[in-house]
């Protein structure tokens, strides 16, 4: 069994949920996944009628920083510590696994599954790398490398108009069985993330995305929910992400502000062996 990296990470909003995501995603422990569900297609009168009175993708954003605490207490903040369990759901597998993440673009993921041992995946704002008991120490390159660099980004809630081409709300439908908008974020290197925020809480109810992997490109989809408050801020505490027919349930247990020492994101003596 390959490791594993959730699509895209503050614990828990973005730089959690993302960096949960790439770590299982990434790592290559699963592949390429369903799409969120979708309206009909409907009429080209209709569906101009309703691009129309959609919101803008920045309004749209704004909303959901506005309902998880405000931009305020997103920088008020300048690192994270969660813990919690994983279970991959149908195989009986299930273990804990905590997250670290710090500004600007810090994040260390640390993953105990029964019968496959531990896996660490970081990025120091500069090295990426992964550990595993069954694929031994590598370091991250290329392409993977970029898209590690995008996810790890500690305020990526606010999404940086800078980190992107376009923003732009594509359609209002229905994701996980909630009316959501749907957003099309086009990143500055050209690739493109969809992501869905409820239309009554404004909350970010999951994303879609693709990834470069050992195993090629994965495209998978994750879903946010059970929003609970730690500290000055709303975290959703659950994140389930399916991929090729696999799906990995996270729950979030704990989470705790501005504790994290700039050591713990240092690259271990296995990484700096591999590093010219």
């Amino acid at each position: 069994m390959r490791k594993m990296n959730p699509v895209r990470g503050r614990a828990f909003p973005s730089a959690v949920a993302a960096t949960l995501a790439a770590a299982v995603l990434v790592a290559g422990h699963v592949s390429a996944a369903g799409q969120a569900t979708e309206t009909r297609p409907r009429p080209a009168a209709q569906a101009a009628e309703a691009k129309i009175s959609l919101p803008s993708a920045r309004s749209v954003i704004d909303k959901h920083v506005n309902a998880v605490g405000g931009r305020k207490a997103v920088l008020g903040h300048r690192s994270s510590h969660a813990t919690g369990t994983i279970e991959i759901t149908g195989s009986g597998m299930s273990g804990t696994f905590e997250i670290s993440a710090a500004a600007p673009n810090r994040a260390l993921l640390r993953l105990t599954i029964g019968g496959i041992g531990e896996i660490v995946d970081g990025f120091d704002g500069t090295i990426g790398w992964s550990i595993s008991a069954l694929q031994g120490a590598s370091l991250t390159q290329g392409k993977e490398l970029e898209q590690k660099r995008f996810d790890a980004d500690f305020y990526s809630d606010l999404h940086d108009p800078a980190r992107y081409k376009s923003m732009t709300t594509v359609e209002k439908t229905t994701f996980e069985g909630r009316p959501c908008y749907k957003l099309s974020l086009v990143k500055t290197d050209g690739t493109e993330d969809f992501e869905y925020f409820d239309v009554e809480t404004g909350l970010k109810a999951g994303m879609t995305g693709t990834r470069e992997t050992p195993m090629g490109s994965i495209t998978a989809t994750q879903m946010q929910s059970d929003y609970r408050k730690f500290g000055d801020l709303l975290q959703p505490t659950t994140l389930k992400q399916r991929a090729m027919g696999v799906e990995h349930v996270f729950s979030i247990t704990s989470v705790e502000y501005d504790k994290v020492d700039s050591s713990t994101f240092q690259p271990p003596p296995e990484i700096k062996a591999l590093i010219k």
